[in-house]
């Protein structure tokens, strides 16, 4: 049986027991769906019906649903694993339960499919003897052939719909595993070919599982396997689902199936994959570094190497495509509908990382010693090696982050395949290290990473336009050409995902950063790729350029492209635009006429405004300039631009700005009758639109200029949010009202400078009380008193008040006392004025001592102060001063 027979068997069989087939959900969940990556199973589309969400359009459901599972990439080549693959489901929303899925399952296999049901297995949950009564007596299968099995049990996460399950094994014969004691479940033999899955709970939190009031059918069968069998073949791949596509892979590369086991399984990995790669195009997903885009670029380049491995050094994707296209365009017309873009995708996939792949595969060549594209002796005859992503470095032969690094952002080399090339020889890759050195990309601020000198600008000018014409005014989303693309300054036909480039469009929405205003933000989309926008600039002229990242796909010159910018983020930059300009006049009428701009910055999150004023202004003005602005926002005042000649915009009395160049025709924004002032940025429409602004500082900027700092709309609504839940919350911790905030918090002060004077005190007073007792340990050196010490001091001004009492106390001498505070050594040093006349200097005892604590320290003769680093050596260093007195005075006797 064919298998296009086969999946129509299917449909046509449950069809007939009243069931309503479903198309195929696509690859992509949908965007609410964040649990998976992409679709793995058939019931995925039904969850809303299974958990009363969504009604379905009839209790029976079946559907071919096409799947994508990622876990088993590396292992894709061998005789078994897939990426993509589909899966045969019938479905029952409150309908028919265990006896009915069992009974359905039964009937297709074994009369419909003429399966001998003496080589069907099924197996059980253990304590499910439901459906054990239904496989024996209903069914009539021999209790010797049913296994219970403790991993027959279905939950898609820790809580939420859940039940045992029934699998159909299919004994595959002793050719697959001769021991006569093979058991279902864990034998090669017996391969998995159905499962039944019966949902009748409802796994709440803790664990515990409750009976669901309408149970459900779940079940799904691999369409793959289910062809294998029902063709006689050893391995899914030798079906006539693979074979067409693998056979044209041989063709293409001149190779013949079958003769060698290298080859094989190279051709295995290009028929997976240009099965998986044609259905993840057609259902929207490109190229990329993350996420499904990510799984795309890692499945297509891997193909790439393998058609290379096999000899192919020109692009050849596309014929294994339309095989592809032949064979299952019937079933899912998505693919004859995107034919040309799957095409053109693929071939721009091969094309770039044919560039790049045999630099990097030298590359490696260098840090292995070895050249990938050169198998050796032992590897003729066997598949390669494929290796856990995080097992552990062999510290010998491992090929360390940074070059990884190197090889997945110079040569395009996806981490996967960098790790499965390095296996092949034996190698392992420092995972942690690339993933260190990811990050520290990651973090390099978008100023540095588009930091380019451009001291040639031809490539620009090539572009044959000077200036870009601005739509922004009018809208956000733009349809454009691209004109140019450029990559570390260089003009490029095209940009892959994950490339930092430049693209230049024929018009444009991005506004560039000028009059205080910073640039748009957004993405540039084309039916090849999407291009993030991070920042505009004019290298020449009023040509605007974009600087970003391809996040997937290709950004091509030639391309109609949707530029689109970020709406939100242009709107908080006008509302703080706008703002800025009612603050201006504000300014002017509390402050006078005299004030004056002298620089500005509008931002999405915030505002700051420079201007000319000769002194401090106070609280009350500033409260009044706050009032003002608001009440203008509150009045909803009608924003009016309006393009004038220079000339009229000065007799009409707006606003300029010192200084500044204006063309012959200049941009006039009115905000009703209250301001005027030239400007070439984005505004709101009503002022009303603000919602609010709020004053966050004010304060001098140089001689005669201050500055004022606010923000509006959504920022004062979380700047104000952030204040309110401060003083509610300082408000409880001093267990009073927040109104009575600033008389507690005063009150709370002056407590506190009280009780810190009053700890003072008492730590002066017993410091005082424990020194009493030292002056009897001075030692006498040349008959001079040096009491070197340490005391007990929380603090320097403590340690001071405990020389001067010792001091005092000793009357003639010298101190060296030294304390531990805040974790750190300190040191005093004091001599007595009559020791310091025979020549024996404070800051000349404390320098060695300091040295000596790994830190420094100075004074006068009479008293000298230091510190240091290493609190240990504190003794060592007072013991120090007996010699250093000693050493003073034999010099200040010569």
């Amino acid at each position: 049986m064919r298998s296009r027979e086969i999946r129509q068997t299917f449909i046509n069989y449950f069809v007939e027991q009243n069931h309503l087939q479903l198309p195929s959900s696509s690859l992509v969940p949908p965007a609410e769906d964040k649990t998976v990556l992409l679709t793995t199973a058939g019931m995925q589309q039904m969850i809303p019906f299974f958990l009363g969400l969504q009604k379905p359009p009839r209790n029976r459901l079946t559907t071919v649903q096409k799947c994508f599972r990622t876990v088993d990439i590396d292992e894709v080549g061998d005789l078994s694993h897939l990426t993509f693959f589909e899966m045969l489901g019938n479905f029952s929303v409150g309908d028919y339960f265990k006896e009915g899925a069992i009974t359905f399952a039964w009937e297709i296999l074994t009369q419909r499919y003429g399966l001998d049901e003496k080589r069907l297995y099924p197996s059980i949950f253990p304590n499910d003897d439901e459906a054990y009564q239904i496989w024996t007596k209903k069914i009539g299968v021999p209790d010797s052939r049913i296994v219970r099995l403790e991993d027959n049990w279905w939950i898609a996460a820790e809580t939420g719909p859940c039940g045992p399950d029934s699998e159909i094994y299919y004994d595959l014969g002793p050719e697959f595993d001769p021991d006569p004691n093979a058991k279902v479940g864990i034998s090669p033999r017996y391969l998995e070919v159905w499962n039944l899955v019966f949902m009748q709970y409802n796994r709440l939190p803790g664990g515990r599982d409750e009976p669901l009031a309408r149970p459900n059918i779940d079940t799904g069968m691999g369409f793959e396997r289910l062809t294998m069998i029902l063709q006689g073949k050893d391995s899914v791949h030798h079906t006539d689902i693979f074979q067409p596509i693998i056979q044209r892979a041989a063709e293409v590369t001149g190779k013949i199936y079958g003769q060698n086991a290298k080859t094989d399984y190279s051709l295995r990995v290009i028929g997976d994959h240009s099965r998986a790669v044609t259905f993840l195009i057609a259902d929207g997903v490109l190229p990329g570094t993350e996420g499904r885009s990510y799984v795309l670029r890692r499945i297509l380049r891997r193909a790439i190497r393998h058609g290379r491995l096999l000899g192919m050094e020109k692009p050849f994707l596309r014929q294994t495509a339309q095989v592809v296209f032949d064979q299952m365009g019937e079933n899912y017309p998505e693919l004859l509908q995107r034919r040309d873009h799957i095409f053109r995708v693929v071939e721009m996939e091969e094309e770039s990382f044919g560039r790049t792949l045999q630099t990097g595969l030298n590359r490696l060549e260098v840090l292995m010693s070895v050249n990938p594209l050169a198998p050796t002796a032992e590897q003729t005859n066997v598949a390669p090696i494929e290796e856990d992503l995080d097992e552990v470095a062999n510290e010998q032969k491992r090929i360390e982050g940074e070059d990884a690094f190197d090889l997945v952002t110079s040569h395009g080399f996806p981490i996967d395949l960098i790790v499965e090339l390095a296996a092949e020889r034996g190698y392992t890759v420092d995972l942690e290290g690339y993933r260190a050195a990811m990050e520290r990309h990651r973090n390099i601020s978008r100023t540095d990473r588009f930091k380019i000198e451009r001291q040639n600008l031809d490539d620009y000018k090539a572009l044959g336009v000077t200036s870009t014409p601005f739509r922004g005014y009018e809208g956000t989303v733009f349809d454009t050409p691209v004109l140019g693309v450029f990559v570390k300054g260089r003009r490029v036909t095209s940009a892959e995902a994950g490339e930092d480039a430049e693209v230049v469009l024929a018009e444009t929405p991005f506004y560039v950063e000028s009059g205080g205003q910073v640039s748009d933000t957004g993405y540039i989309k084309t039916e090849a790729g999407t291009f993030t926008v991070e920042n505009t600039y004019k290298p020449f002229g009023d040509l605007i350029v974009h600087q970003g990242r391809v996040a997937d796909g290709f950004i091509t010159t030639g391309d109609t492209a949707e530029a689109v910018v970020e709406e939100s983020r242009r709107l908080d930059t006008a509302r703080n635009h706008t703002g800025t300009h009612i603050l201006h006049r504000a300014l002017k009428d509390v402050l006078g006429d005299e004030v004056g701009q002298a620089g500005s910055l509008v931002a999405p999150d915030r505002l700051r405004f420079d201007f000319t004023y000769h002194e401090p202004i106070t609280e009350e003005q500033l409260q009044r300039i706050q009032q003002i602005v608001n009440a203008k926002i509150r009045d909803d005042l009608p924003v009016t631009i309006r393009e004038m000649a220079l000339d009229d915009a000065k007799k009409s009395g707006a606003v300029m700005m010192f200084g500044e160049k204006y063309g012959d025709r200049v941009r006039v924004i009115s905000i009703g009758d209250y301001s005027t002032e030239l400007c070439g940025g984005t505004h709101l429409r009503r002022s009303g639109q603000i919602g609010l602004m709020v004053i966050t500082n004010e304060g001098s900027v140089s001689s005669g200029v201050r500055r004022v700092e606010a923000v509006t709309g959504r920022g004062a609504e979380k700047y104000v949010q952030d204040r309110l839940r401060l003083v509610n919350q300082t408000a409880s911790a001093l267990q009073t009202r927040p109104e009575q905030l600033a008389e507690e918090a005063a009150n709370a002060r002056q407590r506190v400078r009280d009780l810190e004077r009053e700890l003072t005190q008492l730590r002066q007073k017993q410091a005082q009380a424990e020194s009493g007792s030292l002056v009897g340990k001075a030692q006498e050196v040349e008959g001079i008193k040096v009491l070197a010490t340490e005391v007990k001091a929380d603090t320097v001004d403590i340690l001071r008040g405990v020389g001067d009492n010792l001091r005092d106390n000793l009357k003639s001498g010298v101190l060296a006392l030294g304390a531990v505070i805040d974790g750190a050594p300190r040191l005093l040093v004091m001599v007595t004025p009559d020791v310091v006349a025979k020549g024996v200097k404070a800051g000349n005892l404390l320098s060695p001592m300091a040295n000596f604590l790994e830190g420094k320290g100075g004074g006068r003769p009479d008293r000298a102060e230091g510190g240091g680093k290493n609190a240990a050596k504190l003794a060592g260093a007072l013991a120090l001063a007996p010699e250093l007195v000693k050493g003073q005075l034999s010099n200040g006797s010569r």
